[in-house]
């Protein structure tokens, strides 16, 4: 198991993994992969070190709310890395040894909000949603290949990237708009050796509020603008 991010606690990460499973190698690695050369930094590492990637789920990224025009450059540089370019070409290398192999699995981590084309949600769920694209091509060109490629798309998820007071995170979590990540990883992978294209979690309120907001009018959206609500 090769596991990466851009932080030193991943090595952490790797020796609670190790101490959980006695019969499974964990290599970990700090490398941002938020440049437009780590998927091919990382598929060379992955070659020269004879690690086999059979089941590649691309989780990296970052989340806010923000206008487009008040982010740096730096950070919309960042953003669409982290979602669009590094999992798209992590995709293209190591799924053209999945279908000379004619065996793999893709998990890519997309999001609701992905359908969501509202203000402050531009970069983010713009992102997403050429993630959500790129995976339901993917999925079906390399079906016929026994390589399966999945779509999860969370909506929150208590990993405390929001800013969210502890008692609402409670109440979300019993009404079911929140997932811990546990049952996030679990739903997402059983999907994944299932085959299924998609799986959203929680399933029926995002499914529902997603539905809702594409129905909201243009002009609703400015309103709501105008009067500073969101």
């Amino acid at each position: 198991m090769l596991i990466v991010s851009n932080v030193p606690e991943i090595h952490e990460a790797a020796s609670k993994i190790k101490d959980q499973t006695s019969n499974i190698e964990v290599i970990s690695l700090v490398m941002d992969l938020g440049q437009q050369t780590s998927a091919r930094e990382l598929y060379e590492y992955a070659h020269e070190h004879d690690i086999e990637v059979e089941v590649l789920v691309n989780n990296a990224g970052v989340y806010h709310d923000r206008d487009i025009l008040d982010d740096s450059e730096g950070f919309t540089s960042l953003i669409m890395n982290l979602h669009m370019y590094t999992p798209a070409m992590l995709c293209y290398l190591f799924g053209q040894d999945m279908r000379e192999r004619r065996k793999g699995y893709i998990l890519n981590v997309c999001s609701v909000t992905s359908k969501m084309a509202a203000q402050r949600l531009g970069t983010y769920g713009g992102t997403k949603a050429f993630l959500c694209h790129f995976t339901r091509a993917l999925h079906i060109e390399l079906r016929k290949y026994g390589v399966h490629v999945t779509d999860v798309s969370p909506g929150a998820v208590d990993t405390g990237l929001y800013s969210i007071a502890p008692f609402m995170t409670k109440i979300g979590k019993c009404l079911g708009i929140i997932v811990s990540p546990q049952t996030l990883v679990r739903r997402g992978l059983r999907a994944l050796f299932h085959g299924r294209a998609k799986i959203t979690v929680p399933t029926v309120f995002w499914e529902v509020l997603s539905f809702l907001i594409l129905l909201i009018p243009t002009c609703i959206l400015r309103l709501i603008r105008k009067l500073g609500w969101f």
